[in-house]
């Protein structure tokens, strides 16, 4: 993570003596390459354990993590309209279970999240080089859960237990954000973005012994690297 906050810093620094002479980005196709932070949301979690019949509620936290990907689309002057292709990843950094207060020690396990989004932005343009915009869009992710362990007390003696069970699930998502484009020249720019992304609630495991739901939501910071053709 703290690799990822630098090469984001040396990429704005490097970019900042060609900006006072840059020309704003003309309109035309694009593709472009993002790399940034997503800080998840805390997750209410609900779980069902077949062998025991009993449902358990918890309050998961998550560790920042890394979002990258890319997108390709066209910018018409005021609206750019984009498909984009991201994937984000988070570990669990706790797990509180909502009925008792209890918190599993060392919890072991991430969420991941590779969405297929289509968007639209609105672009403010001005006569400096650096151009405001917001949107949003909708899509689908594939949620990802990994096998998450625990530490819970047993007959008062702890002991490693399997929380959670490695599934997969697609769910409707949706992201609104805003940021900069900073033209470097009529070809290239940098974007500087921030992305709410959230999803639908997913179920995990449900043909195993445990099922588990989940609704995944995230604060994302990005930045990006345009090419206009």
């Amino acid at each position: 993570m703290k690799r990822s906050l630098i090469v984001i810093a040396a990429i704005v620094t490097l970019a900042i003596p060609a900006i006072c002479q840059a020309a704003p980005a003309r309109p035309g196709a694009y593709v472009s390459g993002f790399l940034g932070i997503s800080v998840p949301m805390d997750a209410d979690v609900t779980t069902f354990d077949f062998f025991t019949n009993a449902t358990f509620n918890d309050r998961v936290e998550f560790d920042p993590g890394i979002n990258v990907g890319g997108t390709g689309g066209y910018d018409f002057g005021i609206i750019r309209l984009e498909g984009e292709l991201s994937f984000k990843q988070s570990e669990i950094r706790s797990i509180t279970d909502k009925a008792d207060g209890f918190q599993f020690g060392n919890p072991d396990g991430d969420l991941g999240a590779l969405a297929m989004m289509f968007n639209a932005f609105f672009d403010l343009h001005n006569a400096t080089p650096v151009t405001p915009y917001w949107g949003g869009g909708i899509g689908f992710a594939v949620l990802h859960l990994s096998d998450t362990f625990g530490t819970d007390i047993v007959n008062g003696v702890p002991e490693r237990v399997l929380l959670y069970e490695n599934d997969d699930d697609t769910v409707f998502a949706y992201q609104a954000g805003a940021g900069l484009e900073i033209a470097l020249n009529r070809q290239f720019s940098l974007d500087l973005g921030y992305r709410y992304f959230g999803t639908s609630r997913a179920r995990f495991g449900a043909n195993k012994d445990i099922t588990t739901d989940l609704k995944f939501e995230s604060h994302n910071g990005v930045v990006g690297f345009r090419v206009k053709f």
